[in-house]
């Protein structure tokens, strides 16, 4: 069914959940910022459900007028701070509500991501992960899969440590999209190992990860997951405001920084970030890992323009990297890559309209991205240019939010992009291809004041135009999803849910013809590839009080169609690369996370974290390739006002479900430290954070490394961190 039959179905059933207003009320406060107790300006209040926002003022105070009765979550909002949520009910006369923003982490924290639209994660209907900006400065920035990879469901794949890519829940490459503000990067890391996703860590606000398919608002590439960064440029504030963040790491001498600014002036906004980043190669208790540099640095700017019902925002952003490709210590060639990338956006939207649409936003994108492969060999001191790939991305989405009716929400739009690629050169197997994308979808939601229920659909088309001895091809899917939520005891409840997905062949999977030293392979496509079409089944259980927050997942996923490298036993006699075609099977993913925080004492907080997931192609009864193993972490969280101590044990079992061409990998236990300390007065906030990671030195290997006989992962390291927020 079309989306053009769907909404008007929607639209007939609202009657029958609407109802009267008879009364408002107001909802006023203050926020302060703690544990100096200064009041917090520029805070950005918001009623989740009712898409309304003020600005706190210089007393950090608030206030909105006629409210409908009802339970609404507000949400306070402070760049780079956590959001705290709280869940007031409004009745007639005056609410008082009282926030207090802290620098240190939290549990309860906000998805935009998961639906669209701001709402707590406890809220959100698929598994989210929220990590800000104060945690993602203590991590490895280097890459996004370095950053996220001890994240809950999350692992990190890599052909050494400046390519590292997000894993989620056993998907990887295609099947996992990585966006910034919802849009695309350009990149082409998706189905090359050895290539990097160009974002910038440290200038985001945040980094949101939805677990599952979410591809009723991404797309087919989401199959397995989405990874957005979030940033804060379409968020209005007074004055001038931003931040400074400076490190240091001692195993590979690694430094870095990236400062940011906004300037609001009448309706105006104007911002810019920019950064750098150098770590020389890392050493294990092996010895060092040649050549596993990297090198980074970036810039941006804009301006916006906010007028009472809406608001326009135009940017630009430049990304230059560098980093080399691990080898072993007899080696005398060494390869590296230098990506580089440029990006213009232009974002917008309106508000408080007072037809059926009640706000909408929008938002497109254009990326230019090239990536230039070289090899030196250091016996005759030659540099060679091995192949260039230029990768031309335009995309862009708008979204459409329809005004309430009684316990009806929802949105609908559309979105779609561009892609013009072009490899050549002595690695370049795949032909210039041009590639177009077109999707309409629809997210509803019924909320009652017992249960709630999200469903949607997702109609999406995707075409390629090859040059050469190859044929077009075009694919047509649809993917929907349904789900509940249902509230078992005070802070507790259940969200089933349930998507089909639809998928697309990648380019590279229907058209690569030569080698693919990204994945180590001499690959050969398979131009009559069907579309991937899954169905699964999530099961929440979520508990959250003053005392205890959980959340455990057991997932299901079961896709037709599947693609995977089927190994032919043959060996390409240039490149030494074994040679792979690409087949279709029928997978099967098994797995349950879960996560517990429990205080055990007013400052002190006991954590852990457990993943697992069996992944099989059923019709060979083989396992996957590159499965995570499964992995349990066990920490400590002690907070005394403004000093914040975290050790942790990781301990991950050893990995014997290989598939062909692949080898076992051992279990190991790495310990960790974070020790923070943060100081705010009136206007500005620091934050000073030492990290150790495998303070015992241990040798272990990551098994979804595509290096991990020649590069196990990184030894004792110290890492320094000052951040600054004005």
């Amino acid at each position: 069914m079309g989306l053009s039959a769907l909404l008007p179905i929607l639209l007939l059933s609202v009657g029958a959940f609407a109802q009267g207003v008879s009364s408002s009320g107001t909802v006023r406060g203050t926020v302060t910022i703690e544990p100096a107790q200064q009041a917090a300006r520029n805070v950005v209040i918001t009623i989740v459900e009712l898409r309304k926002s003020v600005l706190t003022d210089e007393n950090g105070a608030f206030e909105f007028k006629d409210v409908p009765v009802g339970t609404y979550q507000v949400i306070a909002h402070l760049d780079r701070v956590p959001d705290v949520i709280r869940k007031v009910r409004v009745t007639p006369g005056t609410q008082e509500v009282r926030f207090e923003l802290t620098l240190a982490p939290v549990s309860e924290q906000v998805t935009v991501t998961a639906s669209g639209s701001a709402e707590a994660v406890s809220a959100a209907y698929q598994s989210v992960n929220s990590v800000g900006a104060i945690e993602l400065a203590q991590k490895n920035p280097v890459s996004i899969g370095q950053t996220l990879e001890n994240q809950l469901g999350v692992a990190k794949r890599s052909f050494g440590p400046g390519s590292g890519r997000p894993v989620i829940r056993g998907f990887d490459g295609d099947r996992v999209l990585v966006l910034q503000d919802g849009l695309r990067l350009g990149g082409i890391a998706s189905q090359s190992a050895d290539e990097v996703e160009p974002i910038d860590v440290l200038s985001l606000e945040r980094v949101e990860i939805v677990k599952g398919p979410a591809t009723l608002l991404y797309g087919s590439n989401a199959i397995g997951g989405v990874v957005n960064g979030i940033s804060s440029n379409d968020v209005y504030q007074q004055g001038l405001s931003g931040y400074v963040t400076t490190f240091g790491g001692t195993n590979n001498w690694q430094a870095g920084g990236s400062a940011g600014f906004k300037y609001g002036v009448k309706n105006f906004l104007f911002f810019g970030n920019g950064g750098a980043l150098n770590a020389n190669d890392y050493r294990t208790p092996l010895g060092t890992v040649l050549n596993s540099y990297a090198r980074g640095g970036n810039v941006s700017g804009g301006a916006g323009w906010f007028p009472r019902r809406g608001w326009l925002a135009f940017s630009y952003s430049f990304d230059r990297r560098r980093h080399g490709i691990p080898v072993e210590p007899d080696e005398v060639d060494f390869e590296y890559l230098k990506e580089r990338r440029h990006s213009f956006e232009a974002k917008g939207g309106l508000r408080g309209l007072n037809g059926f649409i009640e706000g909408t936003d929008f938002a497109v994108r254009y990326n230019d991205y090239k990536v230039r492969e070289f090899e030196f060999e250091s016996d005759e001191n030659v540099t060679e240019l091995d192949s260039v790939a230029t990768n031309k991305n335009f995309n862009y989405r708008a979204n459409f939010n329809h005004r309430r009716r009684g316990k009806l929400s929802g949105t609908f739009g559309f979105s779609g992009f561009t892609r013009d690629f072009l490899s050549v050169g002595a690695e370049a197997p795949a032909p210039h291809t041009k590639q177009h994308s077109f999707a309409v979808y629809d997210l509803e939601r019924l909320d009652f004041e017992r249960i709630g229920f999200q469903f949607g659909g997702r109609i999406e088309q995707n075409g390629y135009n090859p040059e050469g001895n190859f044929r077009d091809r075009n694919f047509l899917g649809f993917s929907g999803s349904a789900g509940a939520r249902v509230p078992l005891w005070k802070g507790g409840s259940l969200v089933a849910n349930y998507q089909h997905s639809f998928r697309a062949p990648a380019l590279e999977e229907l058209y690569n013809n030569g080698p693919h030293p990204g994945i180590m392979t001499f690959d050969i496509g398979n131009q009559d590839l069907n579309s991937e079409q899954g169905d699964g089944v999530d099961l929440s259980l979520r508990h959250n009080s003053s005392r205890v927050h959980y959340e455990g997942s057991v997932y299901y996923y079961n896709i037709r169609n599947f693609v995977f490298t089927d190994f032919t036993g043959q060996v390409d006699s240039r490149s030494n690369l074994p040679v792979i075609r690409y087949a279709q099977g029928t997978s099967r993913f098994v797995g349950t996370e879960a996560s517990v925080e429990a205080r055990v004492l007013p400052t002190l907080w006991l954590n852990t974290k457990l993943d697992y997931v069996r992944a099989d192609i059923v019709s060979l009864n083989k396992p996957l390739p590159r499965i995570p193993p499964l992995r349990t972490t066990l920490g400590l969280d002690w907070r005394d006002k403004a000093f914040n101590l975290k050790p942790e044990v990781v301990l991950v079992n050893r990995q014997v479900r290989v598939f062909d061409n692949e080898t076992p990998t051992a279990g190991y236990g790495v310990i960790n430290l974070n020790a923070s300390y943060t100081f705010v007065t009136k206007r500005v906030a620091h934050i000073l954070s030492l990290s150790g990671q495998n303070l015992t030195d241990k040798l272990y290997r990551n098994h979804l490394s595509f290096i991990k006989a020649i590069a196990p992962e990184i030894g004792r390291n110290l890492h320094l961190n000052y951040g600054l927020r004005f």
